[in-house]
C-alpha cells in the first residue's frame, strides 16, 4: 500500500536546488556556510535573495528580532495531532508556509530561535523534506546574536507571496519501518536526543517509557557550548564519537516530537552523517503497541 508520503510525490516541485550533498558543512550555494556566525548573517541583512526565519517564541521575537527577520512559529512546522503531534503537517500547509514566505528557487533562508537551534534545525529538516538546499543556521542564534549586541528591530516585515508547489523528499524522513529494518540489519545508528530520564524510562512521556532497542543516547543540550551563546561545541564529533555516534552509518535522530532532534539533525548535517529525521519520534514509538523498547 502506497503511504501518503509516497503518495505525495506526485505533487509538482517548485524547482527548488536539489544538490544531493545533504551532509556538506556548507549550504548549496557553496558560499555561505550550513553553520554561520552572526556577525557574517548580519552582511546578509537587506538582501533580496536571502530570507531570514525567527522561529523563537513570539513574546521574543516582537520584543527585538534581526532587522527584516519573518517569524514563523514552530507550530506550522508539526502536524498537531496524537498520538505523534511532530509528524510533517500536510503538503498544503507546507505549501501555505512557504508561499508567505515567498520562496523561490534563489531563495536562501538564514534560520534562527532563541533555544540554541532546536526548532531552527527543524526548520532545515523542512528544507530538506521538500528539497530546498539553499539554508545557513545562525550559530548559537539570537542567544549568540544578542550576547553581541548586533542590531535589533521590533518592525514586522512580509516578503511577497509565491506560488509554491513541492514534493516531499522522503530520503530524510525516517518512518517506524525504517527503523525496524535498520536495526535488524545493522544499518542504522538511532540518535535518541531526550533527556537521560525519558531515555531510561524514568520519565514517560508516552504509554511506554525507555528508549529504541539499541538507541544511543546524547541529549541536544549536551553539544551547545553555554559559555560561547548556545554555539556548537568545538569537540561534537569527538564527544558522539565517545559515545558511537560517528557517522559510518546512516543516523536516524528522534525526541519526542522531533523538535529538540531538530538540532541533533543540524549537527550531524554539519559534521557530514548522512541524517535523517524521525519525524513521529517517541510520541508515536512510545505509544505504538507493536514496537520494541529497551530500559
Amino acid at each position: 500500500m502506497t503511504s501518503p508520503l509516497e503518495a505525495q510525490k506526485v505533487k509538482a516541485s517548485i524547482m527548488t536546488t536539489t544538490d544531493s550533498t545533504a551532509g556538506s558543512k556548507q549550504s548549496s550555494n557553496n558560499s555561505t556556510p550550513l553553520l554561520i556566525e552572526p556577525k557574517a548573517a548580519l552582511e546578509h541583512v537587506g538582501n533580496p535573495d536571502v530570507c531570514i526565519v525567527d522561529l523563537s517564541a513570539e513574546a521574543s521575537f516582537q520584543s527585538g528580532h534581526i532587522p527584516g527577520a519573518i517569524h514563523v512559529s514552530p507550530k506550522e512546522l508539526m502536524l498537531g495531532q496524537p498520538p505523534a503531534p511532530g509528524k510533517l503537517p500536510p503538503i498544503e500547509r507546507l505549501e501555505a508556509l512557504f508561499s508567505r514566505l515567498g520562496l523561490t528557487p534563489n531563495t536562501h533562508f538564514i534560520v534562527c530561535d532563541d533555544e540554541g537551534g532546536g526548532w531552527a534545525g527543524r526548520f532545515i529538516w523542512t528544507l530538506d523534506v521538500i528539497s530546498h538546499r539553499r539554508y545557513s543556521c545562525i550559530d548559537g542564534g539570537m542567544v549568540a546574536w544578542k550576547a553581541e549586541q548586533l542590531p535589533l528591530e521590533q518592525a514586522i516585515q512580509a516578503p511577497e507571496a509565491t506560488e509554491v508547489k513541492i514534493e516531499i523528499n522522503t530520503d530524510v524522513i525516517a518512518e517506524i519501518s525504517d527503523i525496524e529494518k535498520g536495526i535488524a540489519d545493522q544499518s542504522i545508528t538511532v540518535w535518541d536526543a531526550r533527556s537521560l530520564e525519558e531515555y531510561q524510562g524514568t520519565k514517560v512521556l508516552a504509554a511506554k517509557g525507555g528508549h529504541i532497542p539499541g538507541a544511543i543516547h546524547c541529549e541536544w543540550t549536551d553539544l551547545m557550548d553555554k559559555n560561547q551563546g548556545l554555539r556548537l561545541r568545538k569537540d561534537a564529533k569527538a564527544m558522539l564519537a565517545e559515545r558511537g555516534i560517528d557517522g559510518t552509518k546512516t543516523t536516524i535522530t528522534h525526541c519526542q516530537s522531533h523538535h529538540r532532534s531538530g538540532f541533533t539533525y543540524l549537527v550531524g548535517k554539519y559534521l557530514g552523517f548522512d541524517m535523517r529525521g524521525y519525524h513521529g519520534s517517541w510520541s508515536e514509538w512510545g505509544n505504538n503497541p507493536n514496537t520494541q523498547v529497551e530500559r
